[in-house]
């Protein structure tokens, strides 16, 4: 998923037609892009598996117990909520894709509550 629009021309226009995630949320996703490359080590694409693991710690890192409660705030309730992300990012030629990737590649990704919540619960 390589990066070759201006993204916040691309996310102007992705909020102008979809309003169900906040500007947040696009941006959480651009840096957790980049976080993903840096932790798995790779300059170029990323699969929809590795990015939602990425999501996941990143999330954990930036924003700890309150990560669950951030990303519900920007709209996003679920995995399924980041492919939706993705994919508008991609239709509006901020992000490209293979032939592989698939907005099904972020279907039952993780739970929430045990991704984000359990972390800290003792």
């Amino acid at each position: 998923m390589t990066m070759f629009v201006d993204f916040d021309e691309g996310v102007k226009a992705i909020l102008r037609r979809d309003k169900r995630y906040a500007r947040e949320a696009y941006e959480f996703v651009r840096e957790a892009l980049e976080y993903t490359r840096i932790w798995t080590n790779r300059r170029g694409h990323v699969t929809g598996q590795e990015l939602l693991e990425g999501i996941r710690k990143y999330a954990l890192d930036q924003f700890g117990p309150m990560a669950k409660t951030v990303l519900n705030l920007w709209g996003v309730k679920g995995c399924e909520d980041f492919g939706s992300i993705v994919f508008n990012l991609v239709d509006q030629k901020v992000l490209s894709r293979t032939s592989h990737d698939s907005i099904d590649d972020f279907h039952d990704g993780y739970d929430f509550e045990e991704a984000f919540d359990k972390p800290y619960k003792n």
